[in-house]
């Protein structure tokens, strides 16, 4: 039964981020980072200096939660903050050299157990369950933006 299948994948999401999260967080150890600040170095990583409502457009969360996390990688050292030419009263997160060595040694580490999770999936069945994934959050996104 295709809708019930489908609800079935919809609601196996929060489980596969929970384990997802928990592995994450068990990889940072010793590191003094947290999943949250990891996800700021990532986007910083791959997409430049941003400044803080920019990582929460990426992020989909509120720019007043990003500042918090924002916060932590500024004190730790992991990140800098530089005048935004764009807009004064919102500067740029940067990376230091600190933060980039430690986001680029994490990631080697989480795609290496994706190489090894990866093994038991041919590429077709990865790219369906992630075309599939990505359109359902798609409908899901317009249908709560049509609702008032």
């Amino acid at each position: 039964m295709k809708p019930k299948t489908l609800y079935d994948l919809v609601w196996t999401s929060r489980p596969l981020m929970q384990a997802a999260e928990a592995c994450v967080e068990k990889g940072l150890a010793g590191t003094d980072l947290t999943v949250r600040m990891r996800a700021v170095l990532e986007i910083l990583l791959s997409d430049g200096e941003l400044p803080v409502p920019d990582i929460a457009a990426k992020l989909e969360i509120q720019r007043q939660y990003v500042q918090v996390m924002v916060n932590e990688t500024l004190a730790s050292g992991f990140t800098v903050q530089r005048p935004n030419p764009r807009h004064k009263r919102s500067p740029l997160l940067a990376l230091t050299g600190q933060g980039r060595a430690l986001i680029d040694d994490i990631l080697q580490k989480e795609m290496a157990l994706m190489t090894h999770i990866a093994t038991d999936f041919t590429d077709d069945d990865i790219a369906t369950a992630l075309r599939v994934v990505q359109a359902v959050t798609v409908k899901l996104k317009q249908i709560t933006d049509e609702q008032p």
